[in-house]
């Protein structure tokens, strides 16, 4: 079938116009559950809730057209109607971070009737114009790894690969067996901070901080940031996993931190390559352990790397990997 292309500025598509926060999102959320119930966790099945339910809510719907620039929520987007239902679908999500502005293209989703027509690529390409006109360039999106028409599609519209990341799962388990290893688990002792701290930078890079809901520097030891996270009743638990040394030390091998978020995932690891794989094993194994009265399942957001195998033999199972994609043209 031939494909659709953007008009140029200051036209407009017959099928193309901007989503409406107060008649569109109980549609959108229809068309979101359809497209990607297969592979939607706990938090996307939420998501697709929350929004059906912020259709209803008048309240919502008047603060949201006055924070839809501001608040990093997916308010703004447009999307693709035929004959009076909604087939396509792009969201628009603003972020700042150290003063920057930053959108990410999300939810594009086609009903499967209405499949290579075009109908993602115009979608996108809206999104990407909307952004500029904002005078927005640092754009993103993420896409499923095993979703290549969606790669290609992202890479002819200028989109590189700049991270690719696992989200794991596992349940929580008092009874989960614990490996027969030298290795041991404590908590985390403050002079292993300066090793964590570089090891998360690497794990968990600024390019995509802006992303994350928390700060690296919450993990720090002290005094006063153990004030602060009793102030805001958060309550970390830290561990780190050492092997014995020459002599009658220790080398840290990886360290797992759990940032409870309400939504049991917030799991942060941290090695490096000369990390021994087991240590991450016994680690997350550690946490299943000790999180089971707190949380029914624990997730973990990780590189793909030579940890993949150490993670799932601790018990998770991946969900998904995305592949994160910034515009450069």
């Amino acid at each position: 079938m031939s494909s659709i292309t953007i008009p140029a500025r200051g036209e407009s598509h017959p099928h193309l116009r901007p989503l409406s926060i107060l008649r569109d999102l109980p549609a959108v959320a229809d068309l979101i559950e359809l497209c990607f119930s297969s592979t939607m966790d706990t938090d996307g099945r939420r998501y697709v809730q929350d929004m059906r339910r912020a259709g209803k809510d008048n309240s919502f719907i008047k603060w949201a057209n006055r924070a839809v620039e501001t608040t990093s929520l997916p308010l703004t987007g447009y999307i693709w109607e035929e004959n009076g239902h909604i087939i396509g679908n792009t969201s628009l999500v603003p972020f700042r971070h150290n003063k920057q502005r930053i959108y990410l293209i999300a939810n594009v989703a086609v009903h499967p009737s209405h499949r290579r027509k075009g109908i993602a690529r115009a979608l996108t390409e809206r999104a990407m114009q909307h952004a500029r006109e904002k005078k927005v360039n640092n754009i993103w999106l993420h896409v499923r790894d095993d979703n290549p028409d969606a790669i290609n599609l992202y890479t002819k519209l200028g989109f590189v690969e700049r991270a690719r990341r696992t989200s794991w799962q596992a349940v929580t388990d008092l009874n989960a067996e614990r490996l027969d290893t030298d290795i041991t688990i404590t908590g985390r002792h403050p002079r292993y901070w300066q090793t964590q701290h570089n090891w998360l930078s690497r794990l968990y890079p600024s390019a995509l901080s802006w992303h994350r809901d928390w700060n690296i520097n919450s993990l720090r030891p002290g005094f006063l940031n153990w004030l602060y996270l009793l102030f805001v009743d958060v309550n970390i638990r830290q561990w780190a996993a050492v092997r014995p040394s020459a002599g009658a030390g220790t080398d840290l091998q990886a360290t797992l931190s759990w940032i409870p978020s309400g939504r049991g995932e917030s799991l942060f690891a941290a090695a490096d390559e000369r990390s021994a794989p087991e240590a991450l094993t016994a680690l997350l194994i550690q946490a299943r352990r000790e999180i089971y009265r707190s949380y029914p399942y624990i997730t973990l957001e990780f590189p793909v790397s030579q940890f993949d195998d150490a993670i799932q033999a601790a018990g998770f199972k991946p969900l998904r990997t995305l592949i994160w994609m910034q515009a450069t043209s």
